[in-house]
């Protein structure tokens, strides 16, 4: 795993101290989720964008009008 030094403000080192104690690691844990959080909320973003620039047609949806029939 790489390591990433990070410089905080003194009001959000505060904050981040309250929420997480600087005990087992908690912090580290607590960034590393928010760090994938915001990539994946990023990559969810840019594919509704890329899906409203170019929708599927009618044709070239799924069909979800017999869903409940579906047998795997």
């Amino acid at each position: 795993m790489k390591s990433l030094l990070i410089q905080l403000d003194d009001t959000t080192y505060r904050s981040l101290s309250q929420i997480v104690p600087a005990a087992s690691r908690g912090r580290a844990r607590f960034i590393r989720e928010a760090v994938k959080r915001a990539i994946r909320e990023a990559e969810y973003a840019r594919i509704r964008k890329a899906y409203e620039a170019q929708p599927d047609s009618e044709t070239e949806a799924d069909d979800w009008a017999n869903a409940e029939e579906y047998k795997p």
